[in-house]
C-alpha cells in the first residue's frame, strides 16, 4: 500500500508539474480564497463596560489582535435581542442586537472598523427556530387567525406527535407546537417537503405561510447585509424543511436564497452548519464546517464531542499520544466530500466551537501543535475558535450557563472568558468576579496573550507562524490542491501533499508518543519550512514522537 500511495503521490506531483493553475477556483467572493476566519464567542471575548460580559465594541477594541494573528474574517456568535435560554440562539428579534452586547450602531461600527483593515465579518443565522418569547410565537399562539397563524409547525392537542410541546403562559390555541432544539426554541414552518395528506397540519412549502417564513429570512439578512455584515454561518442549517428524504427541498431552499445574494450582494458568504460538504455545498452554501454536527470520521480524527467527565478519551482517535488511532478513516471521508466539491466550494475543519471541547482538553502545548499544523495546511477555510490560538483550556467542571450543559457534554469548558493578562480577571473584565459572565480559568498556569506576545516560542507565535506559511506559500493557499501520500490504518505518520504549479509542500504529522518512520520513494531532499521533530532526507521521513513536519519538495529531486 506504501509504494502504491508514492506512486500516486509522485504521478500527482508530475501533472501538477505541468498544470497551469493551482486548482479550479469555486465561485463566490474572491476575499474566500484567502479567508482565514476567528471565531468570536461575544460574551466571553472582551467587556468594554465592566458589567461582566463581553460586548460589540470589546471585539472592536481587539481587531487589531485578531488581525495579528493571521485572521482576516470574524465569525460571531448570535447578537440579536434574546432571553438566553440557549445563549442567544433562542432569538427574540432578529432585527435588533441584544442591550448586553451594545446597539445596531456599535455593530455597524463594529463592521466598518474591520472594513478598514481588509477583514469580514458573518453573523450567526438561527434560521429554524425563534425563542418563544419571540412576538411573532406569541402572535401564533392566540386563538384567533392572524398573520402569524401558521409561521410554526402546530399539532393539534390531542395527536401524539414526538417532540411536541404545550403552548407555554397563558394563551388559548389549545395546539401543540413542534420545538427545533431545547423546547424553548418553535420550529419556524418552511413547510413539509413530503406533508402527510391525513395530517393537515403539515404544510407543503409552497403554503402561503411558510412562503412568508422564507421571505421573512430573505429580509432579515437584507437588514444586516445593508448595515455591513459579510455574510452568515448558518445554524442548523439542514433543519429547516420536514420530511425531506434525500434533502431536495431544503437544498433547493438555500439554492435560492444563494441565487438572492449572488445578484444582490455578490461578495456575501453563506457558511453551514451541516456537516455534509458534499450535500450543503451543491446545495448553495460557500462552505461547509465538517465538525459541527460531528461526522463520524472527524471522531476519528480528534475524539468524540461529547467527553462526560471532560476527559474521558476515544483510543482510537488519531491525535492521541497512545497512538491507536485510524487516519485513514478520516481521510476516506474527507476526500469522498474534498472530490466533489473543490471546485463548488470549501471544507472548513475548525480548530474547535463553542459546543465541544477545546483541543487542549487532555492534551499538552506539544500535541495541539501537532494538530494546528494539520488544521492550518489543510485546504478549504481555516477557522480558529478563539482562545485556541493561545492554548486556552477545556474547562471542567463549569457552571451550567444558559442552556450550556446537554446530557453529558458540559459545552461550557469551551466558553469560557478570554485570558488577556495576568491582570484581574485576566484581563476580560473590570467587574467583581461574581458578576463575570463564566468564571475565569482557576488554573495559575493558564496561558494569556500578554505573556505569549512577549516569548517567541509560545503558543501564539506558532499559530501566527503557521499563518504566515498559509499566507507566503501558495501551494497552502486555500484553493491549493490536497493529496495522501502516506494514510495507514493504526499506523503513523500521517503524510500530505499541497501542491499547485508552482511549489508543493509535504506535510506530516505525528502526535504519538513514540518514533516513526516511513519510506517517502522519490523525495529524496526538501526544504524545512516549520519542524517540530522531523526530518526528511534521502526519500525516508524520521519523526519523533509528537512531532510535525512542513517541508517544500523540490521538483528537480522528485523526478
Amino acid at each position: 500500500m506504501l509504494k502504491l500511495w508514492n506512486l500516486v503521490a509522485l504521478l500527482y506531483l508530475a501533472i501538477q508539474a505541468i498544470s497551469p493553475l493551482c486548482a479550479e477556483v469555486p465561485p463566490g467572493p474572491k476575499w474566500l480564497q484567502t479567508a482565514v476566519f476567528y471565531q468570536v464567542y461575544p460574551q466571553s471575548y472582551f467587556d468594554s463596560n465592566g458589567d461582566g460580559i463581553g460586548d460589540l465594541p470589546g471585539i472592536t477594541a481587539k481587531l487589531d489582535y485578531i488581525q495579528s494573528i493571521g485572521c482576516n474574517a470574524i465569525w460571531i456568535n448570535p447578537i440579536y435581542e434574546s432571553p438566553f435560554g440557549d445563549a442567544g440562539y433562542d432569538v427574540a428579534d432578529f432585527y435588533k442586537v441584544a442591550p448586553r452586547y451594545g446597539t445596531n450602531e456599535d455593530l455597524k461600527n463594529l463592521c466598518a472598523e474591520a472594513h478598514k483593515r481588509g477583514m469580514h465579518l458573518c453573523l450567526d443565522l438561527v434560521a429554524g427556530h425563534t425563542s418563544i418569547a419571540h412576538p411573532w410565537f406569541q402572535q401564533s399562539a392566540l386563538a384567533q387567525p392572524n398573520r402569524y397563524s401558521n409561521w410554526y409547525i402546530w399539532t393539534p392537542a390531542g395527536e401524539s406527535v414526538p417532540g411536541s410541546q404545550p403552548v407555554p403562559g397563558q394563551h388559548n390555541r389549545a395546539d401543540r407546537y413542534l420545538p427545533n432544539f431545547f423546547p424553548f426554541q418553535p420550529a419556524l414552518n418552511y413547510g413539509f417537503a413530503r406533508p402527510d395528506p391525513k395530517e393537515p397540519w403539515q404544510l407543503p412549502t409552497t403554503d402561503p405561510a411558510c412562503i412568508a417564513v422564507r421571505e421573512e429570512l430573505k429580509s432579515v439578512m437584507k437588514f444586516w447585509l445593508d448595515l455591513g455584515a459579510d455574510g452568515f454561518r448558518v445554524d442548523m442549517a439542514f433543519s429547516l424543511i420536514r420530511n425531506d428524504p434525500g434533502n431536495e427541498a431544503i437544498s433547493a431552499l438555500w439554492r435560492y436564497y444563494r441565487s438572492w445574494l449572488d445578484k444582490e450582494y455578490p461578495e456575501a458568504v453563506l457558511i453551514s452548519e451541516w456537516s455534509d460538504p458534499a450535500v450543503a455545498i451543491p446545495a448553495g452554501f460557500h462552505l461547509d464546517c465538517m465538525i459541527q454536527i460531528g461526522q463520524p470520521a472527524y471522531g476519528l480524527l480528534l475524539g468524540p464531542l461529547s467527553w462526560p467527565n471532560g476527559y474521558s478519551r476515544d483510543p482510537h482517535a488519531f491525535f492521541e499520544r497512545a497512538g491507536g488511532g485510524d487516519i485513514k478513516g478520516f481521510v476516506d471521508n474527507y476526500l469522498r466530500n474534498y472530490t466533489v466539491t473543490k471546485s463548488r466550494g470549501y471544507i472548513s475543519l475548525p480548530t474547535a466551537n463553542h459546543d465541544i471541547p477545546r483541543p487542549t482538553c487532555d492534551r499538552g502545548e506539544q500535541e495541539v501543535r501537532t494538530i494546528f499544523a494539520m488544521l492550518l495546511t489543510m485546504p478549504g477555510v481555516p477557522f480558529i475558535y478563539y482562545g485556541d490560538e493561545i492554548g486556552m483550556e477545556y474547562v471542567y467542571p463549569s457552571p451550567d450557563k444558559e442552556g450550556g450543559t446537554i446530557g453529558t457534554l458540559q459545552r461550557c469548558g469551551s466558553r469560557t472568558p478570554m485570558q488577556w493578562s495576568k491582570e484581574r480577571n485576566a484581563g476580560f473584565s473590570t467587574a467583581p468576579a461574581e458578576k463575570l459572565y463564566l468564571p475565569i480559568d482557576p488554573s495559575p498556569s493558564r496561558p494569556d496573550v500578554a505573556t505569549e506576545e512577549k516569548d517567541p516560542a509560545s503558543m501564539l507565535n506558532f499559530t501566527r507562524a503557521l499563518l504566515k506559511l498559509r499566507r507566503d506559500h501558495p501551494a497552502l493557499a486555500n484553493t491549493a490542491d490536497f493529496q495522501p501520500v502516506y494514510a495507514e490504518t493504526n499506523r503513523y505518520p500521517f503524510v500530505y501533499l499541497r501542491t499547485c504549479a508552482t511549489e508543493q509542500i509535504l506535510v506530516s504529522v505525528n502526535p504519538a508518543d513514540r518514533s516513526c518512520s516511513v519510506a517517502l520513494n522519490g523525495f529524496n531532499e526538501a526544504t524545512q519550512l516549520l519542524v517540530q521533530g522531523a526530518v526528511l532526507k534521502g526519500g525516508r521521513l524520521e519523526m519523533e514522537p509528537v512531532s510535525f513536519g512542513i517541508f517544500t519538495v523540490h521538483a528537480k529531486e522528485v523526478f
